[in-house]
């Protein structure tokens, strides 16, 4: 199995925000590099060329993203298709908006290995019961993504997705899935790591679940 990691910055200021000394996106590659994402791929605005000079010397590619008209579901869509035309045996793309700085790549790795024998399911990180990002969303439910209207924010695009497909909330005891930029390191709860290996069976995302848990705002 080939997971991608898809990268997702609405702004290329936000991309290159110092995070612990290093611009955002090329932290978050190197997290998902060392995580065993295969390819990592980063899309923001990027008029100034500061988001591909960021990535200079990573694993990453730097992709331009969709129109804005097509909105969040459209730059995960292109960050899909862009990951397929780096790794033609990709398998499913872990969606990860930049903001969720604090993911760590044992989390990354965890979410692989869970996606190996359950290569049809979405598959949702969690921190104590509650949903998170990076979402690894397999590549035969890419008619499924393509279905969801532009408007949607990421978070509701999420929620149509987990409708309509098979779809799982793996526990993975790490405090950044739900924890964003606003947090700073000091106020971050304890890594914990999976209560369970990753692979085993949690329960299912179905409509009911999906009514009443909810996911950070990327």
């Amino acid at each position: 199995m080939t997971v991608a990691a898809v990268i997702l910055s609405a702004t290329a200021e936000g991309a290159v925000t110092d995070t612990l000394g290093q611009p955002r996106v090329r932290r978050l590659a190197d997290l998902a590099w060392s995580g065993g994402a295969l390819p990592v791929m980063v899309l923001a605005p990027d008029p100034g060329g500061r988001v591909a000079a960021a990535l200079a010397g990573s694993e990453a590619v730097y992709g331009s993203p969709a129109p804005p008209e097509a909105g969040p579901v459209g730059q995960m869509l292109r960050g899909a298709e862009l990951a397929i035309g780096e790794v033609r045996e990709t398998t499913a793309v872990l969606l990860w908006p930049a903001r969720m700085t604090w993911v760590g790549p044992e989390t990354i790795t965890s979410l692989i290995e869970a996606h190996g024998p359950d290569p049809a399911t979405v598959l949702l990180p969690s921190w104590h019961g509650e949903p998170g990002w990076p979402v690894l969303v397999p590549l035969v439910h890419l008619a499924a993504l393509r279905a969801i209207a532009p408007a949607l924010m990421p978070l509701d695009v999420i929620h149509e997705l987990v409708n309509a497909v098979p779809a799982r909330v793996v526990e993975v005891g790490d405090p950044g899935v739900i924890h964003d930029a606003d947090t700073v390191p000091e106020d971050l709860p304890s890594y914990e790591g999976p209560p369970e290996p990753a692979a085993a069976h949690t329960h299912e995302w179905g409509a009911d679940v999906a009514a009443e848990a909810g996911l950070p705002e990327p």
